[in-house]
């Protein structure tokens, strides 16, 4: 791997980092298609995001959050159980899917999601 995508990789998880923080994304919003401006097929670049997500990277994000009383606990341990099925069958679906497929449906729930917010009350 070139150096330079070493330096790339830490500029990826920085940004990451800091939208994690401020809207509670990071994975398949940013790390995935950052990684693909690299040169990097959308399924290894899911796979390196899912493994860069093993750790518990936002606890200190969680942290502020929850010091200001915006977590709700029961919520997010019940989103943890979902996380934990849900990521394992849609990996198994991606893995079997064309990667032309893949990037479209990404793109299409990009768009309905951008929809939402950008026509919000």
């Amino acid at each position: 791997m070139p150096t330079l995508h070493y330096f790339l990789f830490a500029l990826i998880g920085l940004m990451a980092g800091v939208l994690s923080g401020m809207f509670g994304i990071g994975g398949g919003l940013i790390m995935v298609p950052a990684m693909g401006f690299m040169g990097i097929d959308f399924k290894t670049a899911t796979g390196t995001s899912l493994a860069a997500q093993l750790l518990p990277f936002s606890i200190l994000g969680v942290v502020q959050y929850y010091k200001n009383g915006d977590v709700i606990i029961p919520g997010a341990l019940i989103l943890v159980c979902g996380l934990f099925v849900g990521a394992f069958f849609g990996a198994k679906l991606t893995i079997g899917l064309p990667d032309i497929v893949v990037k479209r449906a990404f793109g299409a729930f990009c768009l309905i999601i951008a929809a939402k917010y950008l026509l919000a009350k």
